[in-house]
Formats: structure tokens, sequence, C-alpha cells
């Protein structure tokens, strides 16, 4: 994203999260090569709907287990009532309660790296808030078209309360 001056965003709303268990398919990223995160989905999608113990129809890419230098897990999966009886190439993270500023991404998925940098640059260091040490996550509504890139997504990021 060099050279694109992040724009002005604001949450559509403060919630407060529930527990959950997210599980699907994982790898590690940097800031540099978060670009392979849509190859991850691409694997992932023909488990949709039928990911054992699936809850809800929502998919969610979880950015979790920072390393320190700027590396993080990054979890493309769905909602599961439980952890046992998934594939042996799964992964999964258990969601605790957490307060979140939930923002909407607006447009296509090509533009979500723009609205992470006006969230992470612009927002949040004029918020007043701080970012807690939870996972951030994106949840996509069951009418995101993951071949087209168009549907309604979220992004979660955690606040201190």
């Amino acid at each position: 994203m060099t050279g694109i001056e992040p724009t002005a965003i604001e949450p559509v709303r403060y919630e407060q999260g529930r527990p959950m268990i997210i599980a699907g398919l994982s790898d590690r990223f940097t800031q540099d090569t978060t670009s392979g995160i849509e190859a991850l989905w691409r694997e992932f999608v023909p488990f949709l709907g039928k990911v054992p113990g699936q809850s809800g129809h929502e998919s969610y890419g979880v950015c979790c287990n920072p390393d320190g230098v700027g590396g993080f897990e990054y979890i493309a999966g769905v909602e599961v009532e439980t952890e046992q009886g998934l594939p042996q190439d799964f992964r999964w993270i258990k969601l605790a309660p957490q307060r979140y500023a939930v923002f909407e991404h607006q447009g296509h998925i090509s533009g979500l790296g723009q609205t992470f940098q006006a969230i992470w640059q612009v927002w949040l260091p004029n918020s007043g808030l701080e970012a807690a040490d939870a996972p951030e996550f994106e949840r996509y509504s069951d009418d995101y078209e993951p071949a087209t890139g168009n549907g309604r997504l979220e992004i979660w990021l955690p606040i201190k309360d």
C-alpha cells in the first residue's frame, strides 16, 4: 500500500464479543506477505458449510498469535461448537469475551488493506482508545461471495475497556 494515504474511518458500533471457537486453515504471515491470505481462503472455501460442528453461516479471518517481530497467524475459518472432530490439518482458536470496535469494509476485498491502514494509522491513534492484546478478526456475512470478493465484511478490533 505504498504511496496511498489512509482515509478517515469510524466504527459502525462497539460490541461486547461473546466466547467463540473459530476453526479452519491457517498459515503465518507478515505485513509484506499478506497477499498469501487470498490463497489460504481459496484453499478453505470448499470446506464452507461442511465443517464438523459448524455454527452459523458466517466465515471469519482471525489474526492471532503474533511473534513480536511483525509476524502473525491468520486462520480462515468458521465458528464451531467444539474443537472435537475437526479435520487433522485444521487449527482452532478460542476467542474470549472482549470489547470490540466494529468497522465495516466498503467495496471490493482488494481494498481491505487500505481499510486496515485507516483503522490502525488514523482512527486508533486519534480515538483515545488502545488496542487490546487479543485476536482481531474479519467477519464475512453469509452473503459474502468469495469468488467475486463482494459482500458485507466487518473488522472487529479488540479494544481495552
